[in-house]
């Protein structure tokens, strides 16, 4: 199995890994990446490899989905091969100006994150859920806003709403002038932005790059086809969303 580690630390697992003959340490095009650190460790292995699956062994205070046993017995796990394969929607995000082509497509595993582009002048926006308008239309004036996976929802969206949520697409809006703070809605879902005065930016889950929005600028955010993969020591037990 062609394994890459990665995080900060990773290296130190690499004796452990050459005890089993079944794993070959490999820089580039591996089947398995090994994620040493916390959360972001893990969000900044998934855009780098996309779609293969990642083993989080947590080395962080802070990583909810990190498996927090220590990382030899993880080592052992995988290489019996009993560790848990679960997949995790992500998002998919395409951002275009008018009947322009799409300025950027994007893709994120916790959340697409629309923050007002100057600390002194909200950002301005309206929604729809799939053609429907949010709110019969209304312009939505504040921070800006979050759009989260059930995974990511532990995360900043969970800082907004104080909640998360274990089925669906949420929309947690930031410090803004409208009476609610969130919705969530079926995975099926397909949000439409449009931002309606900016400036803003879009950034996304732990990514260095971000996009500058301006007034018209449309987003769509979906569900992404391609599925995250975790090899997890157990399946996380979610039973219903928490507010």
């Amino acid at each position: 199995m062609r394994t890459l580690l990665f995080g900060a630390e990773a290296s130190r697992l690499r004796p452990e890994l050459e005890k089993h003959s079944k794993f070959e340490v490999v820089d580039d095009h591996p089947d398995t990446v090994v994620c040493y650190g916390g959360d972001g460790t893990l969000l900044a292995a998934e855009l780098r490899w996309p779609g293969v699956p990642k083993v989080p062994i947590r080395n962080s205070r802070r990583g909810h989905w990190c498996i927090p046993h220590a990382p030899q017995a993880v080592i052992q796990r995988l290489a019996e091969g009993s560790l848990v394969r679960t997949e995790y929607m992500k998002l998919e995000c395409a951002v275009r100006h008018g009947d322009d082509e799409p300025l950027c497509y994007l893709s994120a595993m916790n959340e697409v994150n629309v923050h007002m582009g100057r600390i002194n002048s909200a950002v301005r926006f309206k929604f729809w859920l799939d053609d429907k308008p949010y709110d019969d239309g209304a312009e939505i004036i504040g921070d800006g806003f979050v759009i989260s996976t059930p995974f990511g929802s532990t995360a900043y969206f969970n800082q907004i709403t104080r909640g998360v949520f274990y089925q669906g697409i949420g929309l947690a809006l930031k410090s803004t002038t409208h009476y609610t703070s969130h919705v969530i809605a079926p995975e099926t879902t397909v949000f439409r932005v449009l931002i309606t005065r900016g400036p803003a930016v879009l950034a996304f889950d732990s990514s260095p790059e971000y996009f500058n929005l301006r007034r018209d600028d449309e987003l769509a955010v979906r569900r992404d086809p391609q599925p995250a993969t975790l090899l997890l020591w157990e399946t996380l037990p979610y039973q219903t969303d928490e507010f």
